[in-house]
């Protein structure tokens, strides 16, 4: 573990912003996207939501599938019971599957079953599989699943809605995470999800995260383009400035 070409690519090229696509312009998704690759964003993150797990519903598989892009497809089941809707997302070309702890009763076997499963766009490059926990949930939740992933999110914003503010208990939750995962010895990426701004991505950046999420932040409707490259410039500044 991980053993997936995949993540070595993205540990390499750590820390890295991951757009959410869901406040982009979906009449004109394609021409959005084309934004995002001259900008330099690598990871393209969807938010999936149900009207159940969280108070809103958004898309499905289908979006997941239209979306013609040589970027990585960071896919974020905020849904019940996730586990008879895997094969549907693995199909429609999702690199990276994250799922919440909260989401079930056997989320093990939730994260086991993508194990089993092949990245569709690419066999040989590997599926990513991430545990996001929500702002309330404890970090307890996390050792016996470590062996089955490559990739844990901590919510810093109950999810549902965009446009929350970052939670301030998050800076303690990552230095915890990460402290758990050095004495367990494990190489698990690190990804913070909420409440990402032009105003606080360095702040961010600078809590040791591997991925930052950030949507609204660079769809504004206005400079889309000159709004990523702010976010990636920004993440950077803060790993190479003392």
């Amino acid at each position: 573990m991980p053993g997936k070409p995949l993540f070595d690519e993205i540990r390499a090229a750590c820390p890295l912003v991951s757009v959410g696509v869901l406040t982009a312009d979906l009449m004109s998704l394609g021409s959005e996207l084309k934004l995002m690759e001259t900008a330099g964003v690598r990871l393209l993150h969807v938010d999936v939501m149900d009207g159940c797990f969280c108070p809103m519903m958004t898309v499905g598989p289908c979006l997941i599938k239209a979306m013609k892009t040589p970027l990585y497809k960071d896919v974020h089941l905020m849904i019940e019971d996730p586990l008879d809707k895997l094969e549907g997302y693995v199909a429609a070309g999702a690199d990276m599957i994250t799922v919440h702890a909260e989401s079930c009763r056997h989320i093990h076997r939730v994260v086991q079953t993508l194990g089993r499963m092949s990245n569709a766009n690419d066999p040989s490059r590997g599926l990513l599989r991430g545990l996001a926990l929500n702002p309330g949930t404890p970090l307890d939740v996390i050792p016996p699943l470590l062996d089955e992933l490559e990739m844990i999110f901590l919510l810093a914003v109950n999810p549902g809605w965009s446009g929350q503010k970052f939670i301030g208990s998050t800076p303690a939750r990552i230095d915890r995470l990460k402290q758990m995962l050095r004495e367990a010895n494990r190489d698990v990426l690190i990804g913070i999800d909420g409440g990402i701004t032009r105003n606080n991505i360095e702040q961010v950046a600078r809590m040791g995260a591997d991925i930052i999420v950030t949507g609204s932040a660079v769809f504004d409707g206005k400079t889309p383009l000159e709004n990523a490259r702010f976010m990636i410039d920004a993440v950077r500044d803060a790993v190479t400035r003392p």
